[in-house]
Order: structure tokens, then sequence, then C-alpha cells
């Protein structure tokens, strides 16, 4: 995930930035469906990769209006894996 830069966590700007970039990306996929049956698990892969960097884009986003809600820095919102995001219950 791209949301850190030399240790330092970037503003949520360019966290909105990279869940626009992945969504267009995920949209060009899914209107490309059915392209060819190799492309096919090609574009399979790359959208549950997708669909996975979203939700751990999406919860450092709500970590961090939460620590913002809290009266705490933003700052201390950290990335989390991908087997503890998923693992989430909803």
């Amino acid at each position: 995930m791209v949301v850190r830069t030399r240790g330092r966590t970037v503003g949520d700007e360019a966290v909105e930035a990279q869940i626009e970039k992945l969504e267009r990306e995920r949209e060009d996929l899914l209107k490309d469906e059915g392209a060819g049956p190799q492309d096919e698990h090609r574009h399979s892969a790359r959208l549950e990769e997708i669909r996975v960097e979203l939700d751990r884009l999406w919860d450092l986003r709500r970590q961090r209006q939460a620590r913002r809600d809290a009266g705490e820095p933003e700052s201390w919102a950290e990335e989390r894996d991908a087997g503890t995001v998923e693992g989430y219950q909803q």
C-alpha cells in the first residue's frame, strides 16, 4: 500500500487518490471482462488484489477519522495487514 513515505504517514488526500486510482483500475477491468480465458484469470486475480487493497485503504481512512474524532493525532492510525483487515466481521 502506498500511504507511507520514508516512515511518515501521508495525508488523507494521498490515501483518497490511491483509492480513486484503484477504483478506476477496477472499473476498467470489469469493463474488459470476457476478453478471453487467459485474461479472465488474470483479471480475477487483479480484481481480488484491488479489493483487498481497497479494504486496507478504507480501514486506514476510518482509523484516521476515529483518531481525529477522539482528539488523538491521526498519525497514530496504522496500516493493518490484509489478514487483519480481511478477518473483520461485518
